[in-house]
């Protein structure tokens, strides 16, 4: 595949925002590819030092900003995912304090994953097909910088959706002049809602197409498949995401002509709800233990319910 723009991982940054120098300037909707090249390095010397102290790699780093040209506040991206393509390893790690399963785990503990041929050695006896997924994707937020681990935000950020994936699209919202879209943390293989905190985490290229889309305003990212809407809730408590991802479905249906008493049917039968990807924390730092606050939830339309009233 032929990349129009490659962006490597030199450029990853420790978070979304303004302060840091745009490295290209897009128009939208030419159709151009710009491939997001993202780093493993922090796994890599976790396992090769076993020692969190003297892991010294920046924590979950984006590739970025691109500023996108005419973009403005109140607007959102259409961001293609075209491909993502893999180097020959991810890695499955435990920190200390960190996801579902801190209290059964023990040390800081790395496992290299061997990837070939489109397959994910998981364990000596078991294998499973990858599937690459962008964990990481946002614009600058109005103020101040955004974190690339926890939590998540209007904008996007850490958000762990496997639906973020070749072929769907992303929508993100915009609260900057120029949006500054930065895009990390690569995944191989991750099981919905990523209880365990980390994922078959991996390197390589993110390949995207850019289109911009006026006034759509959003108040948070969603997501568009072959066969489904992705409504991306965002708040603290998780019951706060719950609502608002739920809200932003429910308004969805009814710009598109369902009524309201069709819509609190149609979501009762068909709206699927889960986790996202982690909690978001008072202290942005998954090396060491965290206070949980919110969750990123995911609520799932399926497209042949609006495809039912079109016709």
């Amino acid at each position: 595949m032929t990349i129009d723009h490659f962006l490597d991982k030199s450029h990853g940054k420790d978070g979304f925002s303004t302060e840091f120098e745009p490295i290209l300037r897009i128009d939208p909707g030419t159709g151009e590819t710009i491939g997001f090249e993202t780093s493993d390095e922090m796994y890599a010397q976790i396992d090769e030092r076993r020692d969190l102290s003297q892991v010294d790699a920046q924590i979950n780093p984006v590739t970025g900003p691109v500023y996108v040209n005419g973009a403005e506040p109140g607007d959102a991206l259409k961001i293609t995912i075209v491909d993502i393509q893999l180097i020959d390893r991810g890695w499955s790690v435990f920190l200390p304090g960190a996801g579902a399963l801190q209290d059964r785990m023990g040390e800081t503990w790395a496992q290299k994953i061997p990837l070939k041929d489109g397959v994910a050695k998981l364990t000596e006896k078991y294998e499973a097909p990858v599937r690459p997924m962008i964990g990481c994707i946002g614009t600058a937020p109005a103020e101040g910088k955004a974190s690339t681990v926890m939590p998540s935000y209007a904008t996007g950020g850490n958000m762990d959706l496997t639906d973020a994936c070749p072929g769907s699209v992303v929508y993100v919202p915009v609260e900057v002049e120029g949006a500054y879209l930065s895009i990390g943390d690569i995944h191989a293989i991750m099981a919905r809602g990523e209880s365990s905190f980390v994922a078959i985490e991996a390197e390589g290229t993110a390949v995207l197409k850019i289109d911009l889309i006026k006034d759509m305003n959003l108040r948070a990212p969603r997501i568009e498949t072959e066969d489904e809407w992705c409504f991306i809730g965002i708040g603290n408590p998780v019951q706060e995401s719950i609502q608002r991802g739920y809200e932003d479905l429910f308004d969805f249906l009814v710009e598109n002509g369902v009524s309201k008493e069709d819509a609190y049917i149609l979501m009762s039968a068909e709206a699927h709800s889960e986790l996202g990807g982690p909690t978001g924390s008072d202290d942005p730092d998954p090396l060491h233990p965290f206070t949980p606050k919110g969750a990123v939830t995911v609520h799932r339309l399926p497209k042949a319910v609006l495809e039912a009233y079109s016709k």
